[in-house]
């Protein structure tokens, strides 16, 4: 089930709000200032407006912008616990509401390149769940991968709830983890320009249907003298289906009624599209409980460290020097 734009918290699930935020132009640490200050302005709003939401999600590059010149500098990073993190800890306190917020985080290494983060707090201000980006649109993203695995933590409503950001959701692997640890809520928070539009669409639907779990996503919305975004918030059903889709406009909110527990119920109760169980399983009508050990090559190798494609010595694009990065790694253009 969907929401039509409700106001009121279903009793049994949660109201979540997706925000087509306008890609913001950012050029200075002021314009990062005034731009956190507007979001938690349309955060005390939106939950105005509707009393019952419990969850309002931000898209990726939300508050520090695109600005590739100048992205991993230390006026353009955030730290965790630093006084603008924080204002959007006392926002969701004040106004009683769940928050997902996207940062550039500065590494605690200061050697190291930043970290593309995303964090959850819940109603009380609290940090419920800290991830940074696993995979970065290499080869135009210079952050360093994430080393925080894919946390799942409680959420309201009966949720679980997890994150990944943007490219993250292009990996099926990724989202199954999520899956694997109990998540019933897989939020994808997203910078895309129009080139993988459908794409988007497409793999927020599959990560849904693979892992009999709600998708929800949002991108950022509107020009930003470079590139055209998207927007386009939604929320797909535990069944692959599409609940709602959002248009291409900056600042639509997109609401939704998610009830994990029909994600939960029938991750008990079905039989044939059982995926997430089926795939460690295999064939449990021949053999009882099922099959149990891995037949997949790039799966073992991976786990050994020996991930080797068959044609990779023919990969053309393996660093970031068709954008102008050095290839030596570590931190630079500071």
């Amino acid at each position: 089930m969907g929401s039509i734009g409700s106001i009121s918290r279903p009793s049994e699930g949660m109201l979540m709000g997706l925000v087509q935020y306008p890609v913001p132009v950012v050029n200075s640490r002021r314009d990062i200032e005034a731009n956190v200050d507007r979001i938690c302005e349309a955060t005390a709003a939106t939950k105005a407006g509707y009393p019952g939401m419990d969850l309002i999600v931000w898209p990726e590059y939300s508050s520090q912008g695109l600005n590739t010149k100048k992205w991993v500098t230390d006026e353009f990073l955030m730290d965790v616990e630093g006084p603008l993190f924080q204002k959007y800890a006392q926002t969701c306190k004040e106004n009683d509401v769940w928050g997902l917020f996207s940062i550039m985080e500065r590494n605690p290494n200061k050697d190291q390149m930043p970290y593309n983060t995303a964090v959850i707090f819940n109603n009380k201000g609290e940090l419920a769940l800290k991830y940074r980006k696993l995979n970065p649109w290499v080869p135009i993203e210079p952050w360093m991968p994430g080393d925080l695995g894919q946390p799942v933590c409680d959420g309201p409503g009966g949720s679980k709830l997890s994150v990944c950001i943007c490219h993250d959701g292009m990996f099926p692997e990724q989202a199954r983890e999520a899956a694997y640890k109990g998540c019933n809520v897989y939020i994808r928070i997203s910078g895309y320009s129009t080139q993988v539009n459908d794409q988007w669409i497409l793999t927020n639907r599959s990560n849904a249907w693979h892992n009999l779990m709600y998708t929800a996503s949002v991108n950022l919305a509107g020009y930003d003298g470079v590139f055209y975004y998207f927007g386009e918030g939604q929320v797909c059903n535990f069944d692959g289906t599409t609940l709602v889709q959002g248009h291409r406009n900056p600042w639509e909110i997109v609401t939704a009624e998610v009830y994990p527990q029909l994600a939960d119920q029938a991750r008990r109760d079905w039989g044939l599209e059982n995926n997430i169980y089926n795939v460690g399983t295999r064939g449990y009508v021949a053999v009882p409980g099922g099959v149990k050990e891995c037949p997949y090559t790039w799966v073992k190798d991976f786990a050994k460290g020996e991930y080797r494609l068959p044609w990779e010595d023919d990969i053309k694009i393996k660093d970031g020097s068709i954008y102008g990065y050095p290839t030596t790694g570590g931190r630079f253009g500071l």
